[in-house]
């Protein structure tokens, strides 16, 4: 499995007990859909490993408590520490209506109420406070935060995203 076919899920973040189990941060609004999962790949040396679930359960609602088969002693868990989780894609929830996940709207395009035809989707920068749409327009870089009221329409099947921005936002760039 390739980290482009799938989604990151968390970071194990410390050990739970001194037998193997680990607390894992996960990015989620809903983190009981991952409860009760029979395996998950954890990123060991830039490769993706599948590790097998004994049992997990939520602890203190944002962090899921982990029990991997195999590994049973304080100095296994320790060498999980810091490593990210992943999930294959297809195990992602479907989204209603104008809902999105940042990789379904890569090579989307932005359509723009008053400025029209703005450009392309090449990534998302969740980096900052609020995300930013990264559109390409002909070689010039383009900003747009991922405002809801600045979202009219997400039409996935044509690939468009409809948005009315502030005057004079898209002019900054060109």
């Amino acid at each position: 499995m390739q980290k482009k076919d799938c989604f990151y899920l968390g970071k194990i973040v410390k050990k739970y007990s001194f037998k193997g189990e680990v607390l894992a941060k996960l990015d989620t609004d809903q983190p009981e859909l991952y409860e009760n999962m029979d395996a998950i790949f954890v990123e060991l040396r830039n490769n993706l490993v599948p590790f097998f679930i004994e049992s997990s359960q939520l602890h203190k609602s944002e962090l899921l408590r982990l029990k991997f088969e195999d590994v049973d002693s304080e100095q296994d868990a320790d060498s999980l520490i810091k490593c990210d989780l992943y999930l294959p894609l297809e195990l992602l929830p479907k989204l209603e209506g104008d809902k999105f996940y940042f990789h379904e709207i890569i090579g989307f395009k932005i359509h723009d109420k008053n400025f029209g035809h703005v450009g392309i989707i090449k990534s998302i920068n969740d980096s900052t406070a609020q995300a930013l749409f990264e559109i390409d327009r002909e070689g010039t870089e383009i900003l747009i935060p991922m405002n809801d009221e600045f979202i009219l329409k997400v039409d996935k099947k044509n690939k468009t995203i409809f948005v009315e921005t502030p005057e004079g936002l898209i002019d900054l760039y060109l």
